[in-house]
């Protein structure tokens, strides 16, 4: 009997699991296809390539501003409330983006976008975190991973089906966000309380608790940003045409897709904190062999293993967040990933791009190399410390 209980609670746990990594492969389908669709419906208003830049870092600015304020909501209202409410108003925010077709009324309302849309993606991704079983965490947050990678993959896909004219693109994402809303009610009694009153961590109190922890976030999301925005320019100094280095670019996308699970059952055996040292390792590693190998047919491998392990350090990093952290702690702590998250997107592309002009395209392997150097470094050091 008591074996029986066992079983039933772990298969309501894998069906709360299941739910909640629906909800947030739903949000990321939404999100990767908004970025793309108003980034074309401006270029058909002839708005130049800066203002659309700017338009499109709303949204992040959005996500770094409204990360503060998500523990106290998950306390006031209550994680689950607070969710459900995020999911419907960026279907609403969305429709309102559709509707108006302003360059200049999209600022606002795609910073609400970025403002609505982080809570609904932080609790999301704590609930996994908490609902992972210890033994287990490292392969659920390695398919969670996947599957959000997949997700903003397929969302400029639907464009190919829906265009980019008209309501018909804006009607599967708000349709996207209202579903993602139904799946979360579907198991939202049988998540875990995330939201307690005791023991209140700010995500400004949580910094000094786990810096190394944030410094991974940081690292991870300005390498991903900055090969995103600038391994084209550093391929077109060598010569290399467009169309491979977008095939390049696609090939590290799909590492990053593929290895995570293989990356998460590594971290069951080994430690998370271990894996995320090697792929910060691997990551420098590419850095240094980049130049050497952009003309020879190795890049392919190189970039396949590249985007699995230079997006293995977040993967790491939150499974480590789970294992060392619950309740308060574990929601100020994502929410400070995604501060963090946000910043690293902001800071590191600019920094590598004025290094590029400044010493030219070796400026790429050369700054985002040092950065991932100085990570590993830090890691040996506090353990040394420790």
């Amino acid at each position: 009997m008591a074996l029986a209980k066992s079983e039933a609670g772990e298969r309501v746990q894998w069906a709360a699991i299941t739910g909640v990594i629906a909800t947030v492969s739903v949000f990321a389908i939404a999100q990767g296809l908004s970025y793309p669709l108003l980034s074309f419906i401006l270029q058909r208003q002839g708005v130049s390539p800066a203002m659309i830049g700017l338009s499109a870092a709303m949204t992040p600015v959005g996500f770094i501003l409204s990360s503060p304020l998500i523990p106290g909501l998950a306390r006031r209202f209550g994680a689950g409330r607070t969710a459900l409410t995020c999911a419907a108003l960026s279907a609403l925010v969305l429709a309102l983006v559709g509707w108006t077709q302003n360059v200049y009324l999209w600022f606002p309302l795609r910073f609400l976008i970025g403002v609505v849309t982080n809570p609904l993606y932080v609790l999301s991704e704590i609930w996994v975190i908490a609902l992972a079983p210890p033994s287990r965490r490292g392969r659920v947050m390695g398919i969670y991973s996947t599957i959000i990678s997949a997700g903003f993959a397929a969302g400029p896909l639907c464009l190919l089906g829906v265009g980019t004219e008209g309501w018909p693109p804006f009607l599967v994402g708000i349709l996207a966000f209202i579903f993602c809303g139904g799946c979360l009610a579907v198991v939202v009694k049988r998540l875990p309380k995330v939201d307690e009153a005791e023991n209140k961590v700010s995500v400004l109190g949580f910094i000094p608790m786990a810096w190394l922890l944030l410094s991974a976030v940081i690292v991870a999301a300005g390498f991903e940003q900055a090969i995103l925005a600038l391994l084209p320019v550093y391929g077109t100094h060598h010569g290399i045409p467009e169309a491979r280095m977008s095939a390049l670019l696609s090939v590290m996308i799909a590492g990053n897709i593929a290895m995570q699970v293989p990356l998460g059952l590594l971290a069951e055996r080994l430690t998370a904190r271990l894996v995320r040292f090697g792929c910060v390792a691997v990551t420098s590693l590419g850095c240094v062999l980049l130049p050497a190998l952009i003309e020879t047919p190795l890049i392919w491998a190189c970039v396949f293993i590249w985007g699995a392990v230079s997006y293995g350090i977040y993967t790491m990093s939150i499974i480590e967040l789970g294992e060392r952290f619950s309740g308060s702690a574990l929601v100020a702590g994502n929410a400070a990933f995604s501060l963090m998250w946000g910043f690293g997107g902001i800071i590191v592309p600019p920094l590598t791009g004025s290094v590029m002009d400044v010493i030219g395209a070796a400026g790429l392997p050369v700054t985002l190399g040092a950065i991932c150097a100085a990570l590993a470094a830090a890691t040996v050091v506090r353990r040394r410390v420790l």
